[in-house]
């Protein structure tokens, strides 16, 4: 089946044969795409001994480590023909991963999370109400993670709106006309899981001022290591928004995502667990061995997407820890696997663009 009609199907409709079938077709033309067009890539398969004529199943396929981004430029298309440079997140001094996209990775990676989203947003667009800066966006031709999220994320609302200003202060009233204009709609909230705290709850706390968001639906990501730090659960992280603005807990959803595979993110259901959509996967590793881990068993989080066509990025070993919590019978009723991260391997870099701006507040 191709890429594009396998993107027409429901997220979360397909149980673990059917789904393992799409994935297993899909991750071996890519991984021949790649072989094919990205030196590189080619030289590496040959050294671990894999015969690109006669793939093993995707569990099988060798992982590229994230960090590998960060060592090497990796392209399976023509300088030429990259429309889009992405960049990890990264502190001072640290190197950060480029990511090069094509017109049609750019195209296909939009329409998969216009998918996923959709599944919380409905098919709507709706007001939107960014937690962050317009700074941030200002240099669109290199794209960091957070500029890339908040564009990313930009095309499911109508008129939006920017929370703080070019200062990082809470816009309040530039908040009242936005909130006035849009009462009673639903609006979508977006932002980084940090900086959500610090520049809109903790300002939200200091000013006194109470907006009224019982209407929104926030999506937020990008790294919990600051709150854990401060001893906040994401079960205090939602009530405590509940408390001065008014969003209801199960509106609240993190997502695990990474600017090596953009598009595919791991949504939070309402049972508050990170799901697989049918576009890809996530595989636990013992680190031992590499061997797969058992549900339940935490391990090292692989992760598969049947995206990356203009760089080989469909099979990346990351550096986060979790663990499988099931598979097709989450309460919520969405089928695929379900999961949970327990944190960052001992001596990785600081990574997640929560994370990475939490560093600069030590």
């Amino acid at each position: 089946m191709d890429i594009n009609q396998i993107l027409e199907i429901a997220p979360y409709s397909l149980g673990k044969e059917e789904k393992h079938k799409l994935l297993n077709a899909r991750l071996q033309e890519l991984t021949r795409v790649h072989y094919n067009n990205c030196a590189p890539y080619a030289r590496m398969m040959d050294a671990v001994g894999l015969d690109v004529n006669n793939l093993p199943d995707f569990e099988s396929l060798p992982f590229l480590p994230v960090r590998l981004f960060k060592e090497m430029e990796l392209r399976s298309c023509a300088q030429e023909d990259v429309v889009k440079t992405m960049t990890s997140s990264g502190t001072t001094g640290q190197q950060v991963s480029k990511i090069f996209l094509d017109r049609n990775t750019s195209a296909l990676q939009t329409k998969c999370l216009t998918k996923i989203v959709s599944e919380w947003l409905g098919t709507k667009r709706v007001p939107m109400l960014i937690l962050d800066s317009s700074a941030v966006i200002k240099n669109r031709a290199m794209f960091s993670a957070r500029g890339a999220g908040i564009l990313g994320f930009s095309m499911f609302g109508t008129k939006r709106q920017y929370a703080l200003n070019e200062e990082m202060e809470l816009d309040i009233e530039g908040l009242k006309v936005f909130l006035n204009e849009h009462a009673g709609e639903r609006i979508f909230l977006y932002g980084f899981t940090f900086m959500i705290w610090l520049h809109f709850y903790r300002k939200l706390l200091e000013t006194g001022y109470r907006p009224d968001l019982s209407q929104g639906v926030l999506i937020h990501g990008g790294g919990w290591k600051k709150l854990v730090q401060e001893q906040v659960s994401p079960s205090e992280f939602k009530q405590r928004l509940h408390e001065v603005c008014g969003i209801l807990p199960e509106n609240v959803h993190d997502y695990y995502g990474m600017v090596e595979q953009t598009g595919t993110i791991y949504m939070e259901c309402e049972c508050g667990h990170l799901h697989a959509p049918i576009f890809s996967d996530v595989l636990i590793r013992r680190p031992l061995d590499f061997s797969l881990a058992e549900i339940g068993e935490e391990g090292i989080i692989e992760v598969v997407s049947m995206l990356p066509e203009s760089y080989p990025g469909h099979v990346l070993l990351t550096e986060d820890k979790g663990m499988i919590l099931g598979e097709d019978d989450c309460p919520c009723g969405r089928k695929g696997k379900y999961f949970k991260i327990n944190g960052r391997l001992k001596n990785a870099e600081i990574r997640g663009c929560s994370d990475t701006y939490a560093a600069k507040f030590k």
